[in-house]
């Protein structure tokens, strides 16, 4: 859903306004740096975090390009700074050393749009073509749908990882990105995903967020009331299939343990979930790593997620449970090249019983992945393999 001036104005943080300063202090010291760090290249996912594609990335640059200038912005407060500091050079994200070397830098580097000292004051410096800086993004997923945030009038990206022919051309055609911008070069994390020490009883649920519930606007109301989280779609659907009797019984009759991981910005809302049954764990953040559970699970159960694609791209079985497809669909993502029906890699329900048919089955079938799911497999992903980090570090590299 593209939202108005308005409503993005409706998401700026009175600490955001402190920001300008920090970026105006920035400003002169980074001048003078720029002399003696001329190739500097600064990475990041975000400020908490170091699992996705920047860190991934990150690591196979110290590892096989010691000689190139990288430094990784995390905050020190993060779970996964000690992780990355020992890799290499680190800043303390949202800093003002960051803003120094975030202006310093002759390439910024990031799996997600807002991966910057303060994603506000640098959109307008980026967008509106005050600053212009080389920035890469990695993404963070293998895009299926239209996302108007991410159109070139929205982020000014000199560089563009895609990761299949489909969406490539996709991106290209309705991003409006610059010739040359947008490349096949496959996302950095996918390196990680071709081993893996599966437990074959172990079932992942992942639904993702829905944006006009995470971070409520005035358009949030055109969707549904979000005054009361328990009132909404997605709690009353999610909580009936959590505490569903037939569930916890083909859940027993199989020996399966089930992990319940929400996408981070609805992790907010866990407190709500009441589940009384003993093999289901309500995982939270930092203690649950997504790509860990992603490798070590047999199934999974999504409903509009990307990570389904990291799922299918280890040819393993998932289904999709799409009970609030329309609501989706007007208040958070619009309908890109993907079908779900006849594209997705594993069965679309939209009921409930129909849901729980299929994990019976799946789960009577040791949840072996149908041939027709590995033959899309097969014409979806054309590159599959371990190169991925280094294609995108020879495209940085060119730029």
């Amino acid at each position: 859903m593209e939202e108005t001036f308005f409503q993005k104005l409706q998401r700026v943080k009175i600490g955001d306004i402190g920001h300008i300063f920090l970026f105006l202090l920035a400003l002169p010291a980074a001048l003078v740096y720029r002399c003696f760090r001329r190739d500097l290249w600064l990475l990041c996912d975000n400020r908490s975090e170091a699992r996705d594609n920047g860190y991934w990335l990150f690591q196979y640059i110290c590892k096989h390009h010691p000689e190139q200038d990288v430094v990784y912005a995390i905050s020190k407060k993060s779970p996964d700074y000690h992780k990355v500091n020992q890799l290499g050079k680190t800043v303390n994200y949202g800093s003002l050393r960051h803003w120094v070397l975030y202006l310093t830098a002759k390439k910024n580097i990031s799996s997600q749009k807002g991966g910057k000292p303060n994603a506000a004051v640098c959109y307008v410096l980026e967008v509106k073509r005050i600053l212009r800086n080389t920035r890469i993004f990695l993404q963070h997923g293998i895009i299926k749908d239209d996302m108007p945030f991410l159109h070139y009038q929205n982020t000014q990206m000199k560089l563009f990882v895609c990761s299949t022919k489909r969406e490539t051309d996709f991106v290209r055609q309705t991003y409006g990105y610059p010739e040359g911008s947008v490349k096949e070069l496959g996302l950095c994390r996918f390196d990680m995903l071709h081993e893996m020490t599966v437990k074959p009883k172990q079932v992942l649920l992942m639904p993702t967020w829905r944006s006009w519930i995470a971070t409520p606007t005035s358009a949030s109301d055109q969707i549904e009331d979000v005054s009361d989280f328990r009132r909404t779609e997605y709690f009353r659907a999610w909580s009936e299939f959590l505490t569903n009797e037939r569930l916890h019984r083909i859940l027993a009759e199989h020996d399966l343990q089930m992990v319940f991981y929400p996408h981070r910005d609805m992790q907010q809302y866990l407190s709500y979930f009441s589940i009384d049954c003993e093999r289901i764990t309500v995982a939270s953040w930092p203690e649950y790593d997504v790509q860990t559970l992603l490798k070590e699970s047999a199934y999974l159960i999504t409903d509009f997620s990307s990570i389904a694609m990291d799922f299918a791209y280890m040819k393993k079985r998932l289904m999709y449970y799409q009970f609030d497809y329309e609501d989706f669909r007007s208040g958070h993502y619009p309908e890109g090249y993907f079908s779900y029906e006849n594209d997705g890699f594993g069965k679309v329900c939209y009921r409930l019983n129909e849901a729980l048919d299929e994990i019976e089955a799946a789960a009577d079938e040791h949840f072996d992945n149908p041939q027709r799911y590995l033959e899309r497999h097969r014409n979806f992903f054309d590159l599959y393999d371990t190169h991925n980090c280094e294609r995108n570090y020879q495209a940085i590299k060119e730029l």
